[in-house]
């Protein structure tokens, strides 16, 4: 299959990420700060118009990408959410009508640059649909225990970076198996029709991911600046969806010498998201 319709659909679902960032990041902002875990936060955050918009914006996020993801390899489709920092500081500054500054359009042209350096040469491919049991079970094993360590990690520290990393990240490998889930799960629904989806066992557990990396944003954003979690957030979502696509999708990179200019491509993105981020830690 090819690559332009799960592009279009990966870059729709990112847009539409980026809104919503944007949105629960102000809605986030305007209730009392929590010290630990706490499922009071969504019902204080339900009362605010902006973030139910931003939630609406995360439901048509979540059709593109499984659209996308439908149609294309795991590999290929979740490091262009790594779009998604660059196209945040943008609404936000169309929001609150400030110029960004040309430095900062030097980074969203080294994280777009290097994105497509490491695309193009890591050329992925495959898109097996059917992982067995056999499989799913030490990935998700593994996923659940980095999410239980970094959770922890991050609510027993106080309110700053070293918080906003630790939940950053937990985010990250919770949006990462949700996706690798997600795949499995339209595959079933293109295959099987409707009964079939409500009855894998697939499609609840990405809902139940999905829902906990939804918490686990929502206290990463309010636990510390936006320089930890997003970075940890950015670059923790593309890494681990392809190391899943790799293990469990059997999905390919090209090796050898390609490996040179993949990784150039990451410095860049890197570099470029850290910039972002820094400038994004005062975006309203």
């Amino acid at each position: 299959m090819g690559v332009v319709l799960p592009v279009l659909f990966a870059l729709f679902a990112a847009l539409s990420n980026a809104l919503a960032t944007v949105l629960q990041r102000r809605a986030a902002l305007t209730v009392p700060q929590s010290e630990g875990f706490r499922f009071g936060l969504v019902l204080d955050l339900l009362r605010r118009p902006v973030w139910v918009a931003g939630i609406l914006a995360v439901i048509a996020a979540g059709v593109g990408q499984a659209a996308a993801l439908a149609t294309g390899a795991l590999v290929l489709v979740q490091p262009l959410f790594v779009l998604e920092l660059p196209l945040a500081l943008l609404i936000a500054s169309l929001v609150t009508r400030q110029r960004l500054p040309a430095a900062l359009w030097l980074a969203v042209a080294g994280v777009v640059a290097g994105l497509g350096v490491a695309m193009a040469a890591a050329s992925p491919s495959g898109n097996r649909t059917h992982v067995p049991a056999d499989r799913w079970i030490p990935a998700l094993v593994a996923c659940a225990a980095v999410v239980a360590l970094l959770a922890v990690a991050g609510l027993r520290r106080p309110p700053g970076r070293a918080r906003a990393g630790c939940l950053g990240a937990a985010t990250a490998v919770c949006y990462a198996i949700t996706a690798a889930l997600m795949k499995h799960s339209v595959y079933v629904l293109t295959e099987s029709g409707i009964v079939g989806f409500l009855t894998a066992w697939q499609t609840y557990a990405f809902g139940a991911t999905g829902i906990c990396a939804l918490l686990l944003l929502e206290h990463a954003m309010q636990g510390g600046p936006l320089v930890a979690s997003q970075p940890a957030l950015t670059l923790g979502d593309a890494s681990v969806s392809v190391a899943l696509g790799v293990v469990l999708y059997e999905e390919h990179l090209r090796s050898g010498w390609w490996v040179l200019p993949q990784l150039l491509g990451v410095a860049l993105v890197c570099v470029g998201v850290v910039a972002l981020a820094r400038a994004g830690t005062g975006a309203p």
